[in-house]
Order: structure tokens, then sequence, then C-alpha cells
């Protein structure tokens, strides 16, 4: 799968763990940056990833920033972007099977890297489930 990754200083660190179990999954990845711990604005490496998505040339994104919280903001204003923050690994995998969502979004410093795993693990593990749950993304789909 082709998957773009971006971050902001906060989520630096974190983001090199993400690009490594990314490959050890043999996805085919590309790092949006930033590319060190200087401070940078979250909203430009969301906008990147999300654009990615949107425009196809990414089948999914994953962010992450400080709470993970900015990162999503920005990443659902780009057209056709459902971007979800997961807390959870349950939080994930509802995220695809009932919201479609195309980006993933977490904490880099509410999350260590075993949790990240499981989030990782449950977001590629589960699928749409579509029926009731299409009627709804079909909804926010029109209207944004």
């Amino acid at each position: 799968m082709k998957i773009a990754v971006g971050s902001d200083h906060a989520g630096y660190e974190m983001k090199k763990y993400v690009l490594s179990w990314l490959e050890g999954q043999g996805h085919d990845i590309q790092d949006m940056g930033p590319f060190s711990e200087e401070s940078v604005d979250y909203p430009d490496f969301a906008r990147k990833v999300a654009e990615s998505v949107a425009e196809g040339r990414h089948e999914q994104g994953i962010l992450m920033c400080g709470t993970g919280i900015g990162v999503s903001i920005a990443a659902n204003k780009v057209h056709g972007i459902r971007a979800a923050l997961a807390c959870s690994p349950e939080f994930a995998a509802l995220a695809r099977q009932h919201n479609n969502a195309n980006v993933l979004c977490f904490s880099a410093r509410f999350n260590d890297t075993s949790t990240v795993g499981r989030i990782l693990e449950s977001w590629f593990g589960a699928g749409f489930e579509g029926g009731r749950h299409q009627r709804r993304i079909d909804k926010i789909e029109s209207c944004c």
C-alpha cells in the first residue's frame, strides 16, 4: 500500500518508528517531513499528506503531532479526507470500519511505541464495513 507519513517537530522521533514499522510490513511509504526536530508548523505537513491522499498519489496517510489533535483538524480541511484521531487500537479499527478514514492521526507525546504499534496493527487490520456506514460517509462528503 502507498502511504504518506508526516508529523511536526514533536512527532519527529515517533515518525521514525512509524516509518520503520511500515517498511517492515512491506508498505510503499513516503516521508513528507519534517526531516529534523527543528520547530515547524504542523498544518504545513498535515496539508502535504492530506492533499497527497485526496489526489490519489497515496492510498492512506499517517500524521502525528504532540497531541494528534492539530494534525487531524488541519488534515480534515482538505476535501475528501476523513482524518481520525486514534487514541487506542480500538479507535483506529472503528475509524476504518465505520468512518472509512483515510488518514490516521495520533499523539506522539502521549503514546509509546508499543501502543503506536498496536494502533497501526488495528488500522491496517480493519476494513470499511460499508452498509449503513456508507450512507453517513456520503452525507459527510456532500456537506463539506
